[in-house]
């Protein structure tokens, strides 16, 4: 018998020192995505859009997991491209993904640029992704330890997106599943504002993945709160077993910020609009092709 989705939740807040949502997430088992957009004039809100709503369109069952991913992926990376092209107000829009396909016997990932996948096991969570980052190079190369690249000043600088080249490479991943494995896909709204072991404390807790999602968010806020936030959780079982309803937690995000969890009828970021202020600490930079390059290649 293979494995279910037996509980899932995901919740997308602005953070404290933004005036506008540009993440959006996908939740609908069993496909689960973050993206976090990046450009002016609400660029970054609807290129993190259409990268998820990509997922909307259903998966060809002829094709394995790990294509569809990239299928998809290449599929919103033309469009955002396109739209671009097509207005110079959005002109080098782009955004993050993060997206999880679940079969029965095994998880598939596929991932271009910060925004992360991490799964908790017996009790210990792994970082399964790599971020395409500039200090992620640096770590390749033993210039920078992993404890310095998360509070490096060039820790935003990405080196891979959706949109602002019309063809992008995507990294895939499988990974075998296993009974009470737990998925955290994320935002580096999160993951710049809480580490990883006080999110595997959170997720240990034994609290609903709702709740569980709430605090991380919670927690995020109260430590500064420098970028938009988006966490979305699911845990596997069993099929047919105790709890194998799947506990579906989408939260207001005014509500997370009041620290009260409520039902919202979208699965993707708030209204969102320009990123002001260039250079401000936390803001996703998209590093250009030719110096992204000769990064991986030194």
């Amino acid at each position: 018998m293979g494995l279910a989705i037996v509980e899932e939740a995901g919740v997308t807040d602005v953070g404290r020192q933004r005036k506008t949502n540009e993440d959006s997430y996908y939740e609908s088992s069993p496909v689960f995505a973050v993206a976090d957009g990046m450009g002016g004039a609400r660029a970054g809100e609807v290129a993190s859009q259409i990268a998820v709503e990509a997922f909307q369109e259903g998966l060809d069952p002829s094709e394995g997991p790990e294509r569809e991913l990239v299928r998809i992926a290449k599929e919103a990376n033309r469009r955002i491209y396109d739209m671009a092209r097509e207005d110079e107000s959005r002109a080098g829009m782009g955004t993050t993904l993060t997206a999880v396909i679940v079969g029965d016997h095994d998880v598939a990932i596929g991932h271009v640029g910060d925004s992360r996948a991490y799964r908790l096991r017996d009790g210990d969570l792994e970082r399964l992704t790599t971020d395409h980052s500039l200090v992620e190079e640096y770590v390749r190369r033993g210039e920078l330890t992993r404890e310095a690249a998360e509070h490096h000043p060039q820790r935003s600088i990405i080196t891979r997106a959706l949109g602002p080249e019309p063809d992008v490479e995507v990294e895939t991943l499988t990974f075998p599943a296993a009974d009470g494995d737990v998925y955290l896909l994320c935002s580096d709204g999160l993951t710049g504002m809480v580490t990883e072991d006080r999110m595997g404390q959170v997720l240990r807790a034994g609290a609903s993945l709702t709740e569980a999602a709430q605090e991380l968010v919670g927690i995020a806020n109260a430590n500064g709160g420098r970028d938009n936030i988006t966490v979305v959780v699911f845990r596997l079982g069993e099929q047919g077993g105790a709890g194998a309803e799947a506990d579906t937690g989408e939260i207001d995000a005014a509500a997370v910020a009041a620290g009260v969890g409520a039902a919202s009828s979208s699965g993707s970021g708030a209204a969102a609009g320009p990123r002001a202020g260039a250079g401000r600490q936390n803001e996703t930079f998209l590093l250009d092709a030719e110096t992204a390059e000769r990064e991986r290649r030194a």
